[in-house]
């Protein structure tokens, strides 16, 4: 199992800096943002795509996931989104989803994650349920073809908040690459147990963001240990459920010092995962450069 560290707390340095820094501070890997000032895929062609795997071969980190949630590039945090009435808005996510998909490959990252459609802002649900699936049916075939799984993120006040409802629309989805990024903090934000939220929706969990939240339940990220997540609870459900895949911390919050919060978190995790029997891998030891005649130098 990686553990990783979101880039979206380190957006005041370039994506080779925010890797060392994250490598640094012992997390074996790195979830990339998809958007500005970070990988904005029409910023990223083959040559550019080709440094940032270098990049992650030099600091010995694995991509755990590919965030294609925001679009400040061209929007916000939620906007555009799947659901919204203008089509070539729609159309917008669509296609940067699609880039998405095409860079995870690249990069031989085996996820992206996107919104849970979007504000419903007048919508009724079952319009958005509609737009949403309709949204979807046009990048699973690709997702499919490329092999990269699309990981719906639920969040509080969207479309999609809690475990009833991505059952109730997963539901409608037949293709193996549509999944769920569980996010440990939004299910307690919207009351519910984390824990039993990931036992129910298990067989779709692809990757898995964590981060703490006050008691008040607000949606803030905050450092591990600082607010109310029963950790030990929630990682001891993934034990038991025999959770393999990775999870990425994500702090975007903590922009101004993104390395003591990564700190902090990891000196807090580490132990509860050792004591849940969830070993975590640290960075993977960088490639020995190849000499002028093509050996491997060791």
């Amino acid at each position: 199992m990686i553990l990783g560290y979101s880039t979206n707390a380190f957006t005041r340095f370039d994506l080779p800096e925010a890797f060392a820094r994250i490598a640094a501070l012992g997390f074996g890997g790195v979830e990339i943002m998809c958007d500005r000032p970070h990988l904005y895929p029409p910023d990223y062609g083959p040559e550019r795509l080709a440094e940032v795997q270098a990049a992650l071969d030099e600091n010995g980190l694995k991509p755990t996931n590919l965030n294609g949630f925001t679009l400040f590039a061209v929007g916000d945090t939620y906007l555009p989104s799947w659901i919204e009435p203008e089509a070539e808005r729609r159309e917008i996510r669509v296609r940067h989803t699609l880039e998405c998909l095409k860079a995870a490959h690249a990069l031989g990252c085996a996820n992206i994650s996107v919104p849970p459609g979007g504000p419903l802002a007048g919508i009724s649900r079952s319009r958005a349920t509609a737009l949403f699936r309709e949204g979807l049916e046009r990048v699973l075939p690709e997702a499919e073809r490329l092999g990269v799984r699309v990981l719906i993120e639920p969040e509080p006040d969207l479309f999609i908040e809690r475990t009833a409802e991505f059952k109730a629309f997963i539901g409608q989805i037949d293709s193996p690459a549509a999944g769920l990024n569980f996010d440990i903090g939004h299910f307690f934000c919207v009351g519910e147990n984390p824990a039993d939220a990931f036992e129910e929706l298990f067989a779709w969990v692809g990757h898995v963001h964590l981060e703490d939240i006050a008691p008040n339940r607000r949606h803030h990220h905050l450092i591990a240990g600082r607010g109310a997540i029963d950790f030990e609870q929630v990682l001891g459900a993934m034990q038991r459920m025999g959770y393999g895949g990775d999870i990425t911390l994500e702090l975007y919050p903590y922009t101004d010092d993104p390395e003591s919060a990564g700190r902090e978190s990891l000196d807090y995790l580490r132990p509860i995962f050792e004591a849940c029997g969830l070993p975590l891998q640290p960075p993977r030891p960088a490639p020995a450069p190849a000499s002028a005649h093509g050996e491997v130098r060791t």
